[in-house]
């Protein structure tokens, strides 16, 4: 008996925890301290400042050297295309001399010649009309294609198509049918065909006596009749279809066919000789 009860005391002590088993745990297990489970500061629980965002600068604009480009406008600084520089030989064409000839000596000459007192009452050409007449362009549809080359290369603009504005049984012709071509000159090309028909056109034409004075209107208008257009040296003879005539009318601001007769003398019209004009 004594064996077993001093066995069950051992027993006993065994079971029980020791006080080194039963003390707090170690400095690794320990709670966390009062700094570690305190609240976090100020700084830590605002958030950081964001930096400040500088502000975007434009790109400062190149000077335009050239003109602007044919596919619109270039931005952001880019370089504009630039044209190739002018030759210094391509200068404008000079000024009619006709202009300057009706300026410089017509003015003052019939001023004194007909009394005017302001130099805007002095008659002036305002226009010049030529036209081709074309009855055969109801049966030859090239005829006027033609007629239009020869009137665009000597008076050098396009010109329009006339058409009837009734119809005509004696001539089968119907309204709205093309019956010939014309151009109608103002201003510089005006002045430049008056030139080159005064000076060179005119004087080509076979035994020629001068233009005849019938022409006039008694209102400031004048016309004329060629016959051939080959007297303009911009046809060529041979590229023409057939020879043809042309009408050239000559609107002043004349008030009488004296005045026009003395305008378009004063400006180098080969007039033929009469004894006395009698303005009509």
């Amino acid at each position: 008996m004594p064996d077993n009860e001093e066995e069950l005391e051992q027993s006993d002590q065994a079971a029980e925890p020791t006080a080194e088993e039963t003390s707090e745990p170690a400095a690794d297990s320990v709670e966390p301290t009062a700094e570690e489970v305190s609240e976090p500061t100020a700084e830590a629980t605002e958030p950081p400042a964001e930096e400040p965002v500088p502000a975007r600068r434009r790109a400062p604009r190149t000077p335009r050297t050239g003109t602007r480009a044919t596919g619109g406008r270039q931005r952001g600084g880019a370089a504009a295309v630039e044209e190739p520089p002018a030759d210094p030989t391509d200068e404008p064409p000079p000024p009619p001399r006709m202009r300057d000839l009706y300026r410089n000596e017509i003015v003052p000459s019939m001023m004194r010649e007909f009394g005017f007192t302001n130099p805007m009452q002095v008659p002036r050409i305002q226009k010049i009309v030529v036209n081709i007449g074309l009855g055969e362009a109801l049966t030859n549809g090239r005829a006027m294609e033609s007629a239009t080359g020869d009137l665009a290369t000597i008076t050098g603009q396009k010109p329009i198509i006339t058409r009837a504005r009734k119809s005509i049984a004696g001539f089968k012709i119907r309204e709205g049918n093309p019956i010939g071509t014309c151009v109608t000159l103002r201003g510089t090309k005006m002045y430049h065909f008056l030139d080159r028909l005064i000076n060179m056109s005119l004087p080509r034409i076979r035994d020629f006596r001068g233009i005849p004075r019938r022409g006039f209107d008694g209102r400031g208008n004048f016309s004329i009749g060629i016959r051939e257009q080959i007297i303009f040296p911009e046809i060529d003879y041979n590229q023409i279809d057939r020879v043809r005539g042309l009408q050239i009318t000559f609107v002043t601001s004349a008030k009488s066919s004296k005045e026009t007769f003395r305008l378009l003398e004063l400006m180098g019209m080969p007039f033929a000789r009469e004894d006395e004009f009698k303005a009509r």
